[in-house]
């Protein structure tokens, strides 16, 4: 079996999507509005990154910055956007909401992901808040088409993070732990080595990907240096 790693790159628009392919990406998070941390593109965007390339697109839910999914007005909003993106082709997802508390918010999670008919999708770094890590995996751990999370290790990053995600990779297998790691979140070049070595085989980038932060678009170039440090 191939040890290859995966890279995921953050994309915002048809450039972004284009030059990440182009450095190498095998697949892409679409997200809005990184000034809130990525909240869902619209089923246009969508369309235009899925006819310019041909790799797999994971697209974000989430309706405002932060972690909660709001009233049931605003999770019913974003279950007919899950469903407008289905629609236009969306086949990979990525959602997560928390309740003030720090627990899953799993009314909100069923009912967002009840709208995706069974497809793979991403809880994201919601669980680097999440009050019990371990709770949180074990309440998710039969729903359909979850199969990855997204997480730095610690809501800081993964400078702090280090030891959680090196803790989570030994328990691949367990209760609550089938879901793939994938690690982003102030991840560095220097970071990839200790996780390489626990197991860990994918990545996730956004302001790495962009050659001055998020008012570049992504840069090839950056993108290929992260490709050929994860081969």
């Amino acid at each position: 079996m191939s040890n290859r790693a995966v890279l995921e790159v953050i994309a915002l628009d048809v450039e972004d999507a284009v030059a990440a392919q182009a450095g190498g990406a095998d697949r892409l998070e679409l997200v809005s509005d990184m000034a809130a941390d990525g909240l869902t593109p619209t089923r246009e965007t969508f369309a235009a990154i899925r006819a310019a390339v041909d790799i797999p697109l994971r697209v974000m839910l989430r309706a405002a910055d932060g972690f909660c999914a709001g009233s049931a007005e605003e999770v019913d909003r974003l279950a007919a956007q899950a469903r407008a993106l289905r629609a236009e082709g969306a086949e990979e997802f990525v959602l997560g909401f928390l309740t003030p508390d720090g627990r899953p918010d799993l009314a909100a999670i069923e009912a967002v992901a009840g709208e995706l008919g069974g497809c793979r999708w991403t809880f994201h770094r919601a669980i680097d808040r999440a009050a019990d890590r371990d709770q949180l995996r074990k309440a998710l751990a039969d729903l359909p088409g979850l199969d990855t999370y997204l997480t730095a290790g610690a809501a800081e990053g993964v400078e702090e993070g280090l030891p959680v995600l090196v803790a989570e990779a030994a328990r691949c297998g367990e209760p609550g732990y089938a879901a793939e790691l994938l690690v982003g979140g102030g991840l560095t070049l220097a970071h990839v080595p200790v996780l390489r070595e626990a197991g860990i085989t994918a990545f996730h980038i956004g302001g790495a990907a962009r050659s001055s932060g998020w008012t570049h678009p992504v840069s090839a170039a950056a993108v290929e240096s992260w490709r050929t440090a994860l081969a």
